[in-house]
This record gives structure tokens, sequence and C-alpha cells, in this order.
């Protein structure tokens, strides 16, 4: 285990309170059984002091005086073997003399009795307390209280432990990341502690990650999709004879091909980042002729039927946007014609063909396809064009009635003069 992270300085200090505890708690218990002792033999003392004085043998004398301290002597022999053999008998103290090892002073506890047992020079004596002290008690107070106060410690390094796993979880997510592995769940992210919080802004920082990966393979496969017309023009010019017909042809290719790496280049930082854009009022016939000229389309493919306004947007996004729903409507219509109205602030694409087979936001998705992938795939068109009139505040709805597809461009917010 690393001797520098969180979990190697709570499992030390988890293991440091513990062993204070239980240092604690012998050193309690022992300080209490010495108390106890003491008090026991400072009870005692008298009855020693009067054994001392007088002979060590039972007689009346010696059980009078006992008696009236509150003792008992013990005199029949079988009752003393009784007392002595029973397998409850507990020995409180034991005392034995250094040089005399037949001498011996026990205090013994039976069914909450005291007996005071004594030899010496083989003789015996055993003296009972009619008047014991109960300190039992003490004991069991000392192991509720430590054992609690463990219990306590435990609970509380386990709910540590709980609330910082994810923490572990979250370094072992964290380093799948460079491996591209952006799919983040480890813990309770609804939580509103500091893990789940931090949890929470790593499953943003990933998912994050995850756009901008999607965004530049969507980019590269933009660029194979749309760079292929253009090529495939050029290439066909370059076979034909050189006159300046020809040339000027040659040279819109590559104009077309600057035009599309600066296109890439505006889409890829639209869909890698969360920047506003920068929008102005711009005419709309000029926004359609724009996007004509990069989709190098034939005038009598596209016919207009609008009123020619202004419409606050990106420019150079917008034509991009247009130049697609165009592209859509002519690659996908029976007679490869698109018809574009207006009306209020809204933009109106028609074409004549197939109902669209699942809802339009199936279609936002880059390259989705379904049985028929020919016939009724947009590629990456309309997921570029959801792009874009998000970024200037439009929304793309769809319409289908008496064989004519609708696509509607709608406004969110005024802006039109």
């Amino acid at each position: 285990m690393n001797k520098q992270s969180i979990f190697f300085t709570i499992l030390v200090s988890f293991l440091i309170s513990i062993i204070l505890v239980i240092i604690s708690f012998l050193v309690l218990i022992t300080h209490d059984y010495r108390m106890k002792e003491g008090r026991l033999l400072d009870k005692y003392h008298p009855v020693l002091r009067l054994l001392n004085k007088k002979d060590f043998v039972a007689n009346e004398f010696l059980q009078k005086n006992l008696e009236e301290m509150n003792f008992k002597l013990v005199v029949e022999k079988n009752e003393i073997e009784d007392i002595l053999n029973n397998s409850k008998v507990k020995i409180l103290i034991q005392k034995e003399h250094p040089l005399k090892n037949d001498d011996i002073f026990r205090i013994l506890n039976l069914d909450e009795n005291n007996y005071l047992y004594l030899s010496k020079r083989g003789n015996l004596l055993l003296i009972k307390d009619e008047n014991p002290s109960n300190e039992s008690n003490s004991y069991i107070y000392i192991i509720l209280v430590f054992s609690l106060l463990f219990i306590t410690i435990v609970l509380v390094y386990i709910v540590t432990l709980k609330k910082l796993m994810p923490l572990k979880i979250l370094k072992d997510k964290v380093k799948t990341l460079g491996d591209e592995n952006f799919d983040f769940e480890c813990c309770d992210l609804k939580g509103k502690d500091e893990v789940s919080l931090l949890a929470n802004e790593f499953k943003k920082s990933a998912l994050k990650l995850k756009s901008l990966k999607e965004a530049r393979n969507i980019f590269i496969r933009n660029i194979m999709h749309e760079l292929k017309t253009p090529i495939t023009k050029g290439k066909f010019l370059t076979q034909l004879e050189l006159n300046t017909e020809n040339n000027e042809k040659l040279k819109s290719v590559f104009n077309r091909l600057e035009s599309l790496i600066n296109e890439f280049a505006s889409i890829e930082e639209l869909i890698s980042s969360n920047k506003s854009i920068e929008k102005k009022f711009y005419f709309l016939d000029d926004i359609i002729d724009n996007a004509k000229d990069i989709l190098m389309v034939e005038d009598e493919n596209v016919i207009l039927e609008y009123e020619n306004q202004k419409f606050e947007v990106n420019f150079k996004l917008f034509s991009i946007a247009i130049k697609n729903l165009i592209d859509n409507g002519i690659k996908y219509s029976f007679d490869k014609k698109v018809t574009i109205k207006s009306q209020d602030e809204n933009i109106i694409f028609e074409n004549s063909g197939k109902e669209l087979k699942y809802p339009l936001e199936n279609y936002f998705e880059p390259f989705f396809s379904n049985e028929d992938k020919q016939k009724d795939s947009f590629g990456l068109g309309l997921y570029i064009i959801q792009n874009i009139l998000k970024a200037n505040s439009y929304t793309l709805t769809y319409e289908y009635e008496n064989q004519i597809n609708r696509f509607i461009c709608k406004k969110d917010k005024q802006s039109t003069i």
C-alpha cells in the first residue's frame, strides 16, 4: 500500500486508536482491580491484626470477637470443605509469606459472599464476611464503556472508508481516460459530499472529452465525405485538353477545395467547443448564393420562393447548414430539385420524395443508418445542420404532407429586421 495515500493514513490512525483504546482499557482495569484489592485489604486489615494478636486457633473467644466485627468463623469441617472445593469459588486476593510457603492468606468469593482463608503453621481458618461490599459492577461499567468506544471507532472507520472508497474507484477510472474509455460511472453522483461533487466534475470532463473525440472522428469522416466531389472533378479536368475554359474550371475546383478546408475548420471549431459565435444581419439571398457556390450546384436545381430579408446569423456557418439542407433536398428528391421558402423568421426547404422512416431526432446522430442505408441515410449532414442551427438559435423541424418533405429552420428568438 502506498504510504502517502489517504487510505494508508486512515488505516494507521484507526490502528493507533484501537491500540490506545486497548491500552487504556487494560490500564483502567488494572487500576480498578488494584483499587478494589486495596479496599478489601483495608476492610479486612482489622481481622488480620486480631488474628496476629491471638493464638491462631478457632475458639469461642475468637468467634465472639469476629461476630462483633460482623464476621463469622466457619468451624464445621464439612462446611469448610464444601466451600473450598466448590468450583464456583473465585480467589479475589492471595498473599503468601515470602519465607514461609505454608503461610497463606486468601480472599475468596462464593455466591456474592466473601470469605477470609488463612493458613498458618498448618492451622486453617475460614471466616465469612457477614457484610460484604459488592464491587463487581465496576468491571461491567468499564467493559461497557470501552466496548461502546471500540464500536464507535470501528463504525467511524467503516463509514469513512465507505465515503472515501469512491476516490479509489475514481482514480482507476481516471487512469482509463488515457485509453479513451469515457464511460464514467463509479459512485453515487447524487450525493452532496465532496467526493460526489468531485466525481460529478470528472464525469463532466469525461463526457466533454468523449464529445471532443467524437467531434474529431466526425470531422475526419466529413473531410473524406465532402472532398470526394471536387477531387473527382479535378481528376476529370486533368484528363481533358488544356485550354482557358478547363483551366478556369480546374481553378474553381482548387478554390472549392480551399473553401472546404475553411469550412471544415469552422465546423470542427463549432462541434468541439462551447464558444459563442459572432452573428450579424445578412440577406437571405447572400446566404443562399454562398451555399450554392460551396455546393457547386446548378441554379435550376434550387427553386427560390421567398422574400429577401435579413437574418441574424453567422454567415460562414449558416451557409454551411443551408448548403447541407440543399444537398440533402436534391439528393433525396424524386426530381432532383429543392424549393426554398421563408415565413417570418423561418426558412423552409421542400422537396418531393419519400417520408422519413424514423423520427427526425434519429438522423441527428452522425452517420445514422438503417436497413436501406443508401436511400435513407443523411451521413453527417443533419448532425452538422443541427449543431450549426443550435449555435445560431435555430431549431430544425420536419413535416410530411402530399409526398412533400418539409424541413423548417425555426428561429428560437427574435432577431430579424
